[in-house]
């Protein structure tokens, strides 16, 4: 009889046990999930910020390239008024005024998109800090040597 009391107390703890699993494992396995959850977003969260510095980046070029653009223009603009109109008063000539002060534009680069022979690369310059769980900060000399070295390679 007592073999029978020591089967049915076996038996009786492997259901308590089993149960006792189900309820521990139901919050290792949602942590797990939210552990996930949270690592999926870090990445994503560490690429828009990439692709934010990409843009900025990017942006600040092209207004640089316009602004030399437009220094080009106006300088064109001044040099020509001044030879076809030589005789113009100068309250008449709308750059009389700024052609003495008309600092020449110097672009011996060429322009990026003027110049592509080769296909855009499809990763960053140097280490990015994508794994790292420290936020990274961008610096302004950073953006402009990553600029430079683009338009290098």
């Amino acid at each position: 009889m007592s073999w029978i009391i020591a089967i049915a107390i076996f038996i009786a703890g492997i259901f308590v046990g089993s149960i006792i699993s189900r309820l521990t494992n139901k919050n290792q396995n949602q942590h797990s999930s939210l552990k996930k959850d949270l690592d999926k977003s870090k990445y994503e969260l560490e690429q828009y910020r990439q692709e934010l510095v990409d843009h900025f980046a990017r942006s600040a070029e092209l207004l640089d390239n316009v602004s030399k653009d437009y220094g080009k223009l106006y300088e064109h603009m001044a040099k020509t008024s001044a030879e076809l109109m030589p005789n113009l008063p100068t309250q008449d000539n709308p750059f009389a005024q700024r052609i003495t002060t008309l600092e020449p534009v110097e672009n011996d680069t060429p322009i990026e998109d003027e110049v592509m022979d080769h296909q855009p690369r499809d990763y960053a310059n140097g280490a990015t800090g994508l794994f790292s769980d420290k936020p990274t900060t961008i610096k302004d000399n950073d953006i402009a040597a990553s600029a430079q070295s683009a338009k290098a390679s």
